[in-house]
């Protein structure tokens, strides 16, 4: 399949390149592709909350608040040469997350070996003890413990050229990104032909990602895989009462369908096609798609999953088993009997298409459809309209509208639905059927002259947006993002 990609990118990226060139037989005057160095600084905050964690089997809170500060830097090199830095750190709080260990200090491997995971272990004042002092944990509130928390910090580095006639564009770029468990490498190229004295618009991208898990596993299943079938007696559960589902002190929890992944690795490959025609003064349109191959460890080590024909297990307060499923629940956490198992491989292909279409001076309508298909049996539709609308040379307000929907992957089931006899089983909301809406408003500020400095930065734009997103399972997300672009002169 990496074969295929890659042929199907040189072969079009050198008719690209071959109509480009003969479009720079004659030398024309030619303007800087950027006069000025330009600076953005970017800030967007998410919230969300909803009941299908992942974490806890498609059952639990999935309360996150994500602040996402980012700094962009382009510089002109030359009259054709640009290079574009991108550089953000993500900062999140995830009550999901936090409950890869839900439990308090008196277990995570307090004693004995540990693996390489110790810098995530949770902290000694982490302790939820319940009524008679047993520890405690519940899908629904957030755990104290260090995977409450996280940072990710992204670089992106991108470089192109523009030919002398501004016909043919192409460039290169890498990327580099890190949080506690996941490491990605990426690089790729790109190549864009414009003909019909620019009305039309021929691109082609490649890029690769090279990433790698560190896996988290949930703490039952970390010390299982520590301590093999003595695991009750040893580490976390030692002294620890894991209960049964008629609330009494039990031994026979063996979670003997968890095997530790071997593969830690995650690569990409993708090559994406863009097609865009200016038909008329008033109308423009777009074309494009993807074809996508991953392949590696494409499930997420610490998304737990029960099954429907294995007993089930606590730890915790056993008057709360009745109402686990629900809020109500604040002292009992199921112990895991598997993971996410989902194939090595997947393949995608998105479709779609833009078409923008201008009204007058005050009104611009914007649209946007794509489908989606891949191995795993999703299918998605997206459909999106903007409607910008001018006041004047400086501002403008868009409201916008997006609607999402998709069936489920074939190997989706909900909590405690899944056989052990399957070989690929998730619980992961995201994979599950499901409709979303998106609304959003943004306000827009062009500075034409950069009236407005700071030292030797010009203000050439502002803007600030914001969105509200609610999904059919139930969660529902706001979004503010704030940007500002400067020139520096």
């Amino acid at each position: 399949m990496k074969k295929i990609l890659f042929t199907v990118f040189f072969i079009f990226g050198g008719f690209v390149l071959c109509l480009a060139q003969n479009q720079d037989s004659t030398k024309v005057y030619k303007k800087k592709v950027l006069e000025n160095a330009e600076v953005d600084f970017l800030m967007s905050l998410y919230q969300q909350e909803g009941d299908h964690s992942a974490v806890g089997g498609g059952v639990g809170t999935e309360e996150l608040t994500d602040g996402t500060p980012t700094i962009v830097i382009s510089l002109p090199l030359n009259d054709d040469d640009v290079l574009t830095i991108d550089a953000g750190i993500s900062a999140y709080t995830s009550a999901s997350s936090s409950n890869i260990n839900p439990f308090n200090s008196s277990g995570a491997s307090r004693g004995g070996e540990d693996d390489d995971d110790d810098e995530h272990e949770e902290e000694e004042d982490d302790f939820r003890p319940g009524t008679s002092g047993t520890p405690t944990g519940t899908p629904w509130l957030a755990s104290s413990g260090a995977s409450r928390s996280d940072e990710l910090i992204s670089l992106h580095v991108d470089y192109s050229h523009s030919s002398d006639s501004r016909n043919f564009i192409w460039g290169s770029n890498v990327s580099f990104s890190n949080e506690y468990d996941y490491t990605s490498v990426g690089f790729g190229g790109n190549i864009t032909g414009l003909f019909n004295e620019k009305n039309t618009e021929l691109g082609l991208k490649g890029t690769v990602y090279l990433d790698q898990w560190k896996p988290i596993y949930p703490t039952e299943l970390h010390e299982y895989a520590i301590y093999g079938n003595n695991f009750l007696n040893q580490g976390y559960f030692s002294g620890v009462d894991v209960i049964s589902q008629n609330g009494t002190i039990s031994a026979n929890y063996h979670p003997d369908d968890f095997t530790a992944f071997t593969n830690k690795e995650r690569n990409s490959y993708s090559v994406s096609f863009f097609l865009s025609q200016i038909l008329s003064k008033r109308l423009q349109a777009a074309l494009f798609f993807d074809l996508v191959k991953q392949e590696g460890l494409l499930s997420t080590p610490y998304h737990r999953i029960y099954f429907a024909d294995k007993a089930n297990y606590y730890i915790g307060e056993a008057n709360y088993i009745p109402v686990y499923t629900t809020p109500q629940n604040r002292g009992v956490y199921q112990l895991a009997d598997d993971i996410e198992r989902l194939p090595s491989t997947r393949f995608k292909i998105p479709i779609g298409a833009r078409v923008n279409y201008y009204i007058n001076e005050t009104f611009v309508l914007r649209t946007y459809y794509r489908y989606y298909t891949d191995d795993w049996g999703l299918e998605a539709h997206t459909a999106n309209i903007d409607l910008p609308v001018r006041f004047g040379p400086k501002f403008s307000i868009t409201p916008s509208y997006r609607f999402y929907t998709q069936n489920a992957v074939k190997y989706y089931a909900p909590y405690e639905t899944h056989l052990s006899t399957e070989q690929y089983y998730t619980s992961d909301p995201d994979l599950a059927k499901f409709n979303s809406n998106q609304y959003s408003v943004a306000l827009n500020y062009n500075d034409i002259f950069n009236d407005f400095k700071i030292s030797r930065l010009g203000l050439k734009n502002a803007n600030i947006k914001f969105s509200h997103y609610e999904r059919s399972d139930g969660l529902r997300a706001n979004i503010v993002s704030v940007g500002f672009k400067f020139i520096f002169k």
